[in-house]
């Protein structure tokens, strides 16, 4: 049976939900709305579909059978919303909205609906960040002691003054916390549990922004271990992300999504790293390449939707980032303290 997608954007995002959609046997791009009605356009010359302008007139599109979000972040949960009340699955991009109010109303009316909600964390797809929170949580490293996330990223000037939306508080939520670091929010919470009180500081350094190009968080995590993230659109040229994670029995490292170390007092032979990647996607454009992490979760959805099973990232589990980045926003609003 073919799974039809309706994608809503028609932007950079867009482009990577549509190769991802295309590249699974059994599925097909059926409509494509937007606001822009020349990247529209483009969009289903290449992919396929029909152009649609008109978004209750794109959610009436029949055969439909899903949509696939890549608006504007503070946009996920009204279009989300609007889709599962005409009773379509709702696979919306990261983060699932800027809040967790909003998220908590598509959450509830999906439930009611009757339709599956997943959200696009594609890192959780990736081979070596699955075999990463495997030795993790088969004990490679003993009890956890402290973490280490750094997403040190460049954007240039115009990748905020030539959009509408980046870098706002109304529309993206924030800065480089909320939109770049998110997956990184994400992926600690997934790998090492939940966060129980935080620190942080966040500051706008370098862009002409509403909000953040710069965060820095100190994180206390249920399991007794602490951690630090920093977060930045500002570091020229951009470096990849690590997450170092340091355990009573050693430290493994993740860099660019590669396992580049496992220090451990008694490595087994399998637990080896790999090679660095040279790639540096990401770390200075905001180009996405590879969709392979996007087909893996198109795929998980889909076979959700065939099961009447969850996917990997459902909506409560997509809600659990944006309510960990609220927490570093408000504890960064409270930061009053003074050196005299």
């Amino acid at each position: 049976m073919t799974i039809h997608v309706g994608l809503i954007g028609g932007g950079n995002i867009s482009q990577a939900h549509a190769r991802a959609a295309n590249a699974i046997p059994g599925v097909e791009v059926a409509a494509v709305y937007g606001t822009n009605a020349d990247k529209v356009t483009r969009l289903t010359r290449e992919s396929g579909g029909t152009p649609y302008s008109d978004f209750e007139a794109f959610l009436k599109h029949r055969p439909l059978d899903m949509v696939v979000i890549g608006s504007p972040s503070g946009m996920h949960a009204r279009h989300g919303i609007a889709a599962a009340r005409n009773g379509l699955h709702v696979l919306t991009e990261k983060p699932i909205d800027i809040s967790t109010e909003n998220a908590d109303k598509l959450i509830a009316v999906a439930r009611e609906s009757g339709v599956k909600l997943g959200v696009i964390f594609q890192d959780r797809f990736k081979p070596d960040i699955r075999k990463f929170k495997q030795w993790i949580d088969d004990g490679v490293i003993g009890k956890p002691l402290f973490v280490d996330a750094r997403v040190k990223w460049y954007r240039p000037p115009e990748y905020y003054s030539g959009s509408k939306w980046r870098g706002t508080r109304a529309l993206d939520g924030g800065g480089a916390l909320i939109n770049q670091a998110v997956h990184t929010v994400d992926l600690l919470l997934w790998l090492f549990g939940a966060v129980i009180h935080v620190q942080s500081h966040i500051a706008t350094k370098l862009h002409a922004i509403e909000s953040e190009d710069i965060a820095i968080a100190l994180l206390d995590f249920s399991s007794g271990a602490v951690g630090t993230l920093v977060a930045s659109t500002a570091v020229f040229p951009g470096y990849p992300r690590r997450i170092e994670a340091i355990g009573t029995e050693g430290t493994l490292v993740l860099e660019h999504d590669r396992i580049i170390a496992a220090d451990l007092r008694n490595a087994a032979s399998e637990i080896t790293p790999g090679t660095p990647s040279k790639d540096n996607e990401n770390t200075g454009s905001p180009v996405v390449s590879d969709f392979s992490g996007h087909q893996a979760v198109f795929e998980d959805f889909i076979q959700a939707i065939q099961n009447n099973s969850e996917p990997a990232c459902h909506g409560l589990e997509g809600r659990k980032s944006i309510a960990l980045v609220e927490e570093i926003y408000r504890a960064a609003r409270n930061n009053t303290a003074s050196v005299r």
